[in-house]
């Protein structure tokens, strides 16, 4: 059984997948970044990582394999427990595993389990066809020849003749500079004074509008409508919060038929409805004592199965 390739495509779903007596793939959202260095801008993705310690069975992974390859789910649970015990013993020979979809696990000096994601696939399906951006450098060139021409153009020259002849001719020359820019300033000014009378204007019109509509506005009625008193009747009742869980399935039928094989042997066993997963969860009993609880699960792991857990909602 490809494992790998059932565990990367619930990671397009899912935050959380957990493959039972190996570890958990968690991912975490990541905004879209610019490498600097590099000039890359890369789309926004989903960083993988993994933790040995979260090795429980949540029922997400064995429910899909056993959907897609049609087995019970009980059936499914054990094809997972050997790919993942064929993971740890090729781990501990190897001291190193790679998967192209998921990364490469390696066995560090300590023994623990040491993972690096891999770069090849993005996770995220809202980035689905994005791929990084190369941008090329901005370059900024001096024309030479250009800056030559505009300063060729420069109309105040001071050459050794001007210095030599002082006349009517130079005065000419700053005065049409004076006239030029007083007529700008003058210009400027007009702009200006149109713009403000303007503002004025609309101002004024929009003040005219609303207190139109305020006059004509009603705020409060004059013939008041009493409603009649409501008495409400509290109930107070204690419900079972404190569940045994047998199993999450993804097919409703595997659920109750796993409902009907604990109620034969003598369980309170019920349907708890669907968790955020979407699975059916199904328990060996309800408890509103969280001592009671404790108690039965203990015995229910000792005598049936150590994969049951305890579910506590508020």
């Amino acid at each position: 059984m490809d494992l790998e390739k059932y565990v990367a495509s619930l990671l397009y779903r899912y935050q959380c997948v957990v493959v039972p007596g190996f570890g958990a793939f968690l991912c975490q959202i990541k905004s879209a970044s610019l490498q600097s260095e590099s000039n890359t801008f890369l789309p926004p993705y989903k960083e993988l990582s993994f933790n040995a310690q979260l090795d429980k069975n949540d029922g997400l992974l064995v429910s899909h394999v056993a959907q897609a390859e049609g087995l019970s789910y009980e059936e499914a649970l054990e094809d997972v427990l050997d790919a993942s015990q064929a993971w740890k013993s090729t781990l501990k020979a190897e001291k190193r595993m790679d998967f192209p979809e998921l990364g490469a696990f390696r066995l560090n000096q300590e023994g623990r389990i040491a993972f690096e994601p891999t770069t090849r696939v993005n996770y995220l399906m809202s980035s689905f066809g994005l791929s990084p951006v190369i941008a090329s450098a901005v370059t900024r060139e001096v024309l030479k020849e250009e800056v030559r021409q505009i300063e060729s153009q420069i109309p105040f020259t001071i050459t050794p003749e001007a210095r030599k002849v002082r006349g009517i001719r130079p005065l000419y020359k700053y005065a049409a500079v004076v006239l030029l820019a007083v007529s700008t300033a003058l210009s400027g000014y007009s702009l200006y004074r149109q713009g403000v009378e303007s503002t004025a204007i609309v101002y004024e019109e929009a003040q005219k509008e609303v207190s139109k509509s305020i006059q004509e506005a009603t705020f409060f009625s004059t013939n008041p409508v009493l409603l009649p008193s409501v008495n409400l009747s509290v109930h107070s009742s204690t419900q079972p919060s404190h569940h045994i869980i047998a199993g999450a399935y993804r097919i409703r039928a595997n659920a109750e038929k796993r409902i009907a094989e604990l109620s034969a042997r003598g369980y309170s066993a019920k349907h708890l409805g669907q968790n955020r997963y979407g699975l059916y969860q199904v328990s060996y009993a309800s408890f509103t004592d969280p001592e009671q609880a404790l108690k039965a699960l203990k015995e229910i792991r000792r005598e049936d199965s150590q994969d049951a857990w305890l579910l506590s909602t508020k």
